[in-house]
This record gives structure tokens, sequence and C-alpha cells, in this order.
């Protein structure tokens, strides 16, 4: 029986047929005049040939930033999670929810939903994945549901978005309409996404679940020979209210104090140094522990370098913008709901190609805001069409950075993700298209 291609090997593959493209698309690029205003020139062709060799290498140094991130994070978890802490709390955890670990399901998801909504959740749901995914799996669960309840939930929230800077803001923006204006019915779609999220989540958990585990007794769980029972157990409940304190921090610095990965980074490996600190672990200790969890991550963050490789060979080989030219012109003379079906299914497509939404935003509004002065529909839902073009897709293209660091954290192949989340994603993508119809419709305040 052959085996399915791995994820270097999809990744690799997409590479090398982005280079031969190369060879065959017409350059071009858009350019913006000093009035703002943006138009595609053509340019000679730069076929890509040997450079597919060095994707790798420059995708890393693109994704410089994720990668270290993903191998901090990963080391940092790694140390929390030898003193046994995590475990120690989980087994209590379960004890105390009883029959309502669904519900503490059905919570987590409406929270992460928020997060994404809210302040853009997205490289800050990775180190979460670690916390959450081991209580899943004590609790009787898969790693999957881990993931839908943490990064999908986020999804879900940065896709429907109400507040989110990073889509609602930067497209309004550029749109030229009111900063977060149309907030009712974004409020309405995200609701009604989440609420979708939570009961397919709910429905996924009831199939898969196992019966729970014996709870291990305090003797079973791993400890340092050295040290009396009585010292370990004192000392993870401490290493636990570290984690508290540093989940909450996180909330309040990403929140209220724009943090970004470099400060998430240090967050979290301040956290994973104490937590080797208050289990009693010497320097050596908490080096070697740290190196092992950042070799295990490793494979993740040779992914992001490499997934990073194919827009820089579409880049170099100035077909990016081509494929983006005509995309945009197959939108023709549509009528209003037409268009706006093409315009979603165009940012669908590109989102495959380009996951971040800041570029596609500076690449797509200054093009299709006047098309929608032209044919008599709203900048509001052009912006809204962005945004469900923008994330959806999120959870399965394998040039976004977070989607192959959350598989990471998780464990999960991208192969077997792929193969499991499709149908989900593509009834999101029909569900999109179904809440885009009203503003087209009906009069909405705001639209």
């Amino acid at each position: 029986m052959k085996r399915f291609p791995n994820t270097y090997v999809i990744i690799s593959m997409i590479i090398a047929l982005c280079a031969l493209a190369t060879f065959f698309v017409p350059a071009g690029e858009y350019v913006t005049a000093a009035d703002g205003s943006v138009s595609f020139h053509g340019l000679p062709r730069s076929p890509q040939s040997w450079q597919v060799f060095s994707a790798l290498y420059n995708g890393f140094v693109k994704q410089a930033g994720i990668i270290v991130f993903i191998l901090i994070v990963g080391g940092a978890f790694w140390i929390l999670n030898s003193t046994g802490a995590v475990t120690y709390g989980i087994n209590r955890f379960i004890k105390a929810a009883g029959k309502y670990d669904r519900l503490v399901l059905a919570g987590l998801a409406v929270l992460f939903s928020l997060g994404g909504a809210v302040f853009g959740m997205s490289e800050e749901t990775i180190p979460f994945i670690g916390i959450v995914v081991p209580l899943v799996i004590a609790m009787g669960y898969d790693a999957i549901v881990g993931l839908l309840v943490v990064y999908v939930a986020s999804n879900i929230g940065f896709s429907s978005a109400f507040l989110n800077p990073f889509t609602v803001g930067v497209a309004q923006q550029m749109s030229s309409i009111p900063m977060f204006s149309g907030m009712g019915y974004r409020i309405f779609c995200w609701a009604l996404l989440t609420f979708a999220c939570v009961a397919f989540t709910l429905a996924y958990a009831s199939r898969i679940k196992k019966p729970r585990p014996a709870d291990p007794s305090p003797a079973s769980e791993p400890s340092p020979a050295s040290e009396p029972v009585s010292a370990i157990a004192a000392r993870k409940p401490a290493i636990l209210l570290l984690l508290l304190f540093t989940v909450i921090v996180l909330i309040v610095g990403v929140t209220a104090f724009k943090w970004y990965i470099a400060e998430i980074s240090a967050l979290f490996l301040a956290m994973g140094i104490l937590s080797g600190v208050i289990a009693g672990y010497s320097a050596n200790r908490i080096a070697e522990e740290f190196l092992s969890g950042a070799k295990d991550i490793l494979s993740a963050a040779l992914i992001v370098g490499l997934a990073s490789g194919i827009i820089i060979i579409l880049q170099d080989g100035h077909i990016l913008d081509s494929i983006l030219h005509g995309l945009e012109t197959s939108l023709g003379d549509s009528g209003k709901t037409s268009s706006l079906g093409l315009m979603y299914g165009l940012q669908t497509l590109i989102n495959l190609l380009i996951p971040s939404a800041t570029a596609k935003a500076a690449v797509t509004i200054p093009v299709l805001a006047p098309f929608c002065d032209m044919i008599g529909l709203s900048r509001q839902t052009m912006v809204l069409a962005f945004q469900f073009g923008d994330g959806f897709t999120n959870m399965l293209t394998p040039t976004s950075g977070v989607l192959i660091a959350a598989l990471g954290m998780a464990k999960v192949p991208y192969s077997q993700w792929a193969g499991w989340i499709w149908k989900y994603i593509l009834i999101l993508i029909l569900a999109g298209f179904v809440l885009l119809l009203p503003p087209v419709l009906f009069h909405i305040p705001g639209f």
C-alpha cells in the first residue's frame, strides 16, 4: 500500500511547480502611483530554476521570527511538562469537572473565538495549544479536539471579527470607510459561526471520546527520586500558579500593550526557566530540558521555513502579482451578487498563496474598492468578503506558518489534518457566501 507523501514532500512539490510556472506565466507587478492609484505592469520573465534549492534558506530568513518563536515556546513548555505539574493539574481538573467536560470544551472554544474577533488572536494561540491538547487528551479526547477549541475557534473569530485590527481595521482604512463600522452585523456573523464551531467540536468530541483512565495516585506521578513526595506536591501547585500568571500577563500584554511574538517569546522563556527553578532543577537540567523541547518541535520549524519558500519563488519569479491580476480581471462585468461571489472566491484563492491579511489588503483592496463603486456594491460588504476569504482557508493552506506551528505543537501531521478538515472548510466557505447575501439584498445598518 502506497504511503501518502509527508509534509516536506508535498511542500517541495508545490515549490517545484511554482518554479516551473515562472517559465510560462507572464511576469508583472502592481505599481502604486503618487496619487495612490494602483496599476498592473508587465515585466520580463524571471524564471526560477536552481532557486528551488535556496527556498529553504530564504524561507527561514523570511520567517525567522516565527521560527525562533516556535523553538522557544517548544523548549519552554518541555521544561514545564517535565516537572509533572501539568499532569498534576489536569488530573485534578478532570476530577473537579466531572461530567461537565463538554461545557469546558464549549467555554474554551467561545473564549478563543472571542480572542480572534477582538484582537486578532493568531500566533498567540500556539502556546495555548501546548496547554489545552494534553488537557483534552487526558479527558479522553484526541489532539484534534484541542486544535478545534483553540486554533480553529480562534480562526473562526478571526474570520468573522468585529474589532480585529489586522483584518477589519486595515481593510476599512484602505477602503476609506469608518474604522470598525458595521459592527452589528459582524457580531451576528461571529455569534452564528462560533455557535456552529462549538456544535461541530462537541459532535466530533462525542464520537471519538474514550473512557477516562483511572486517576493516578500521587506516588505514580513522575518526580525526582531524591525528593520526598510532599516537597513535589507543594511545588506543582506553585508551578501551576506560575502558568496561570503567565496566561494572564499574556492576555494583558496582547490586548493592552500590543505585544507580538518577541514579547510573547520572552514571557514563555521566563516561564519555562522559572518552572525549572521552582521544581528544583539545576541550571544544566533546565538547559537540557529546553534543548529537548526545541529538538522535539524542530520539525515544525523546518516546515515553516520550507513553506515560506513557496511565496519567495512566486515573488522572485514576478508571477505572484500576475496571478492576482488574472484573478481580478475575471470579475468582468458581472452583477452585484455575482461580482461579490467572485470577489469572495478571489480572496479565498489568494489566501492560499498569501496568508498575511495586511499583504492581501494592500494588493486587493485598492483595486476592488473602486470596482465596488462602479457596480453599486457597498465597500463594507467587500470588506466582509475580504474577512471571510482571508480567514477560513488559513486552517488549510500549508503556506500558513501559524497552522504548521499549531500542528507541530499538537503533533498532528499536516496530511492527516488536511484530509480531515477540508470538508469543514468547504462548509465554512459556503456559509460565508450565504452570510454575504443579506447586505446585498436587504438594508443593514453600516452596509
